[in-house]
C-alpha cells in the first residue's frame, strides 16, 4: 500500500506536468497513480491534493509570491513551484499541521529538486505557515 509521501510525490509530478502546459493531465491522473501503485484511500487523498491545488492555484501563487524574499517567481524552477504549491495548499486550505507539511516538502525537494531547494522551500512554507 502506498504511503502519503508516495501520494504527494505523485501529485508533485502531476502539478509539474500541469505547469509545463499539460492542462489535461487531470484526465490521466488515475493512470499515473496506478503506475505508482497508489490505490484506495491514498488515491482519494492524491485526488484531493491535486484537485484542491489546481482549484486554488491563483490564491496559492499569490501567497507564495508574497513570501518570496529577493526572488522572482518566474525564475523559480517548476519542480520547486509544484512542491511549494502543494505545501501551501495543505497549510492554507487543507489546514494540515504546518510542521508535517514543511517536513514533507523538504523531503520532496531533497528527492526531486536541486540541492538548494530544500532550504528555499522550507523558508517560504514556514513563512506562509506562521502567517496562517
Amino acid at each position: 500500500m502506498a504511503t502519503r509521501h508516495q501520494s504527494r510525490t505523485a501529485v508533485v509530478g502531476l502539478l509539474y506536468a500541469y505547469d509545463l502546459g499539460n492542462e489535461n493531465i487531470g484526465n490521466f491522473k488515475d493512470d499515473i497513480l496506478e503506475e505508482g501503485k497508489i490505490r484506495n484511500k491514498q488515491r482519494e487523498f492524491s485526488h484531493g491534493l491535486f484537485d484542491g491545488t489546481i482549484e486554488n492555484l491563483e490564491l496559492l501563487d499569490k501567497e507564495i509570491i508574497s513570501h518570496l524574499k529577493d526572488w522572482d517567481y518566474e525564475t523559480v524552477g517548476k519542480v520547486e513551484k509544484a512542491i511549494m504549491r502543494l505545501g501551501a495548499y495543505e497549510i492554507i486550505i487543507a489546514k494540515t499541521d504546518r510542521a508535517i507539511i514543511i517536513n514533507e516538502a523538504v523531503e520532496l525537494a531533497k528527492e526531486l529538486a536541486d540541492e538548494k531547494a530544500p532550504q528555499f522551500i522550507n523558508g517560504v512554507l514556514d513563512s506562509i505557515g506562521k502567517e496562517k
